[in-house]
C-alpha cells in the first residue's frame, strides 16, 4: 500500500503508547488520522500534534465505535488502514488461597469477561465494522490493496504468565482470529496482519519502580532494554505497505519468551 495524503487511517488506543507512535509514523508519511480512544485531553493533543481528528471510542459499545467511525469519515474520508491499539489487562490467579487465613478463592467471573471484551471483541468490533467501510473503496490500483488493518496481540499469546490467564486468552483470539479475517476478507482485498509485542516501555509499564524496568529489560536476550513505541510504528508500517504481508502474526520481542512468572 502507497502512504500519503490520499490515504485515511484509524488508530485505536491512539493518544499514547504503541498507538500514539503509530499516528505519529504514518502523518509523518502524511497519511490523514484517526485517533480513537477514551482518553479526551491526551487524544486531541496529539491529533492537534499531527493535523488528525480525534474521536473519543469506547470499544466495547457498538454505539460509540459507530459514532466515532462516523465522525471519522466526515473529517477525513474512509479510511483505507485500521491499526488495533486499545486494550488493557489484569494480574488474577484462577484461584488462590489467602497466605495469612487461608481463605480460597477464584478469578472474579466479571474480571475476565471485562478483558475479553475490550481486547478481543473490542478488536473484532472495530475489525469488522471498518473492513466493512474499506470494501466501499476501489483498489489503490490492478491488484493492490482495498485496506490494511493491523491488530495488537502479546507474547502473552502463546507465553501468558500466572495470573494472566483473561489477557493470554484475550490476546490469544486476537492472534487465532487473524488468519480467518484474513481469509475473509481476502476476495476484497484487504489485508490482515498481527504484531505480537514483547515488553514495550508504553505509559503503563514505565509506572513500574525503576528496579523492575531494569530487571525486566535484562530479561530480554538482546537488546537488554524494553521496546521502544516507535519500533512497534516501523513493524505496523510495513505491515500495511508490504502488499504481500497478510494473515501473519509476528513476534516483536527481543527474542524473550516469558517465564511462569
Amino acid at each position: 500500500m502507497k502512504l500519503d495524503n490520499t490515504v485515511s487511517a484509524v488508530v485505536t488506543g491512539g493518544a499514547s503508547g504503541l498507538g500514539e507512535a503509530t499516528v505519529r509514523a504514518l502523518a509523518a508519511r502524511g497519511v490523514k488520522i484517526a485517533i480513537f480512544d477514551l482518553q479526551a485531553d491526551k487524544g486531541e493533543a496529539v491529533a492537534a500534534e499531527v493535523g488528525g481528528i480525534f474521536c473519543q471510542a469506547d470499544v466495547t459499545s457498538d454505539d460509540s465505535i459507530d459514532a466515532a467511525f462516523a465522525k471519522a469519515r466526515a473529517a477525513i474520508g474512509q479510511e483505507r488502514i485500521l491499526v488495533n491499539c486499545a486494550g488493557t489487562g489484569n494480574a488474577i490467579k484462577t484461584a488462590s488461597r489467602d497466605k495469612t487465613t487461608g481463605a480460597i478463592k477464584h478469578f472474579p467471573i466479571a474480571a475476565f469477561d471485562k478483558i475479553i471484551q475490550i481486547n478481543l471483541v473490542g478488536t473484532f468490533r472495530c475489525i469488522a465494522k471498518s473492513a466493512a467501510g474499506m470494501m466501499t473503496l476501489d483498489p489503490q490500483g490492478p491488484g493492490e490493496d482495498r485496506g490494511a488493518i493491523v491488530n495488537t496481540a502479546s507474547v502473552a499469546a502463546v507465553d501468558g504468565q500466572m495470573g494472566q490467564a483473561a489477557y493470554s486468552a484475550s490476546k490469544g483470539g486476537v492472534v487465532g482470529m487473524t488468519l480467518p479475517i484474513a481469509r475473509d476478507l481476502m476476495a476484497e482485498g484487504i489485508r490482515v496482519n498481527t504484531i505480537l509485542p514483547g515488553i514495550f516501555a508504553t505509559p503503563l509499564m514505565l509506572g513500574a519502580p525503576q528496579n523492575v524496568l531494569d530487571s525486566l529489560g535484562a530479561s530480554v536476550p538482546f537488546p537488554k532494554r524494553l521496546g521502544n513505541p516507535p519500533e512497534y510504528a516501523v513493524l505496523a508500517l510495513m505491515m500495511i505497505e508490504n502488499g504481500y504481508m497478510n494473515g501473519e502474526h509476528v513476534r516483536l520481542d527481543g527474542g524473550i519468551r516469558m517465564a511462569p512468572r
